[in-house]
């Protein structure tokens, strides 16, 4: 068996992880806990609410779903519902949930717009006991009945600051509105903390026994580097960086017309890059991500819709072309690259004194490197 921590060891002789489970972790080479997801194992097996800030790449999702798939009932029907802000998120939740659901014998059912109605309520007709699901799909389920919250017992806000914002709090504060006794609660985010006030209007007086979790270190190594470009070549950058051995690059705009016209420019001088816009379908979404994932896509082109808790595996690179507008940006853009102790860059493109200004604040890192375009592709 796997070197186990300490705590992996005692669940194991105590049999609180079912067998299959710990057959599973020596497969997939888990060999500890990260602290988020030891610091929540206990609070929410036992039933508690939880509010769970860390850093971006910790683990967040297996944090909350080891626990409380312990918790589930298999063949109860209906018991625990995790919402999330995007259909991305909220797939890539559904792939983590069913790997260490179907060993438990337990069904789990994807809810999210973009994709047919029809066929996700006979999916639901088959009484799946988790449902994943965005939060105004979900809404449409639960007021036609087809998401049953007299049946749930724990609800999981996932990337929970981005769910309190007010285009997603219309859809999620009535779902909880229609939960008519105590349910458990699970909060987690890179920032959940700073949405503490706005979570409690969510969940109104039901947050009795709430468990703070706040873990603040995490060992990825990520390297912060500026590059000044100047604005009229930032474009031509990127074609540049496109040609570097194995280069696959998640790039970041504030825009959507200028992601628009970086990518034609780019298409035209032969560069696999593709956008991942929010008029996109659910469908071609998802064989976007996944042939970037295979390294199909030299550069993935976003915004921060897609900034949030994605997980694409050993990604080199996060690309700024325009800063980001606040720290949280940063932070969420970030951590899609080293992620679990992996190694990553995060490369900011800088045409201005006030954006290198800008940009130091916002990455808060002493060790960041400012470099010319030429010597950043040149060292490579």
């Amino acid at each position: 068996m796997l070197e186990l921590n300490l705590r992996l060891i005692k669940m194991i002789d105590n049999n609180t992880l079912p067998e299959a489970w710990q057959k599973q972790l020596e497969e997939l080479g888990f060999n500890e806990f990260t602290a988020v997801q030891e610091e929540s194992f206990e609070p929410l097996k036992d039933g508690m609410n939880v509010i769970a800030t860390s850093p971006t790449g910790t683990g967040k999702t297996l944090a909350y779903l080891l626990p409380l798939l312990l918790n589930v009932k298999k063949g109860g029907g209906q018991q625990l519902l995790i919402l999330a802000p995007n259909s991305e998120l909220a797939g890539q939740i559904h792939d983590v949930t069913k790997t260490w659901a179907e060993p438990l014998g337990l069904k789990a059912s994807l809810v999210i717009a973009g994709a047919s109605l029809k066929r996700q309520i006979e999916r639901l007709k088959k009484a799946p006991e988790i449902v994943i699901a965005t939060p105004g799909r979900a809404l449409e389920l639960v007021k036609d009945k087809k998401i049953k919250m007299t049946a749930i017992n724990t609800i999981v806000l996932d990337e929970v600051d981005q769910l309190v914002e007010d285009g997603q709090f219309n859809f999620v504060k009535p779902i909880i509105n229609r939960t008519p006794k105590d349910y458990q609660f699970a909060f987690y985010s890179a920032t959940a903390d700073s949405q503490l006030e706005k979570i409690q209007q969510i969940a109104e007086n039901k947050l009795s026994n709430l468990v703070e979790i706040n873990v603040t270190e995490t060992d990825s190594n990520v390297e912060h580097i500026f590059v000044e470009v100047e604005k009229r070549k930032k474009v031509d950058f990127l074609r540049q960086l496109a040609h570097l051995p194995n280069m696959r690059g998640l790039v970041f705009f504030n825009k959507l017309d200028d992601l628009g016209n970086a990518e034609q420019k780019l298409q035209y001088q032969g560069i696999d890059a593709q956008s991942l816009a929010s008029d996109i379908g659910g469908r071609f979404r998802k064989v976007l991500l996944d042939k970037f994932k295979n390294g199909e896509i030299t550069l993935l082109l976003a915004t921060d819709l897609l900034a949030r808790g994605i997980d694409i595996e050993n990604l080199d690179y996060v690309i700024n072309f325009d800063v980001p507008v606040t720290e949280e940006s940063y932070l969420h853009r970030a951590g899609r690259t080293g992620r679990m102790g992996k190694d990553g860059t995060v490369l900011s493109i800088i045409s201005s004194p006030i954006e290198k200004k800008n940009l130091k604040k916002l990455a808060n890192d002493p060790q960041e490197k400012i470099l010319k375009a030429q010597q950043f592709v040149g060292k490579k």
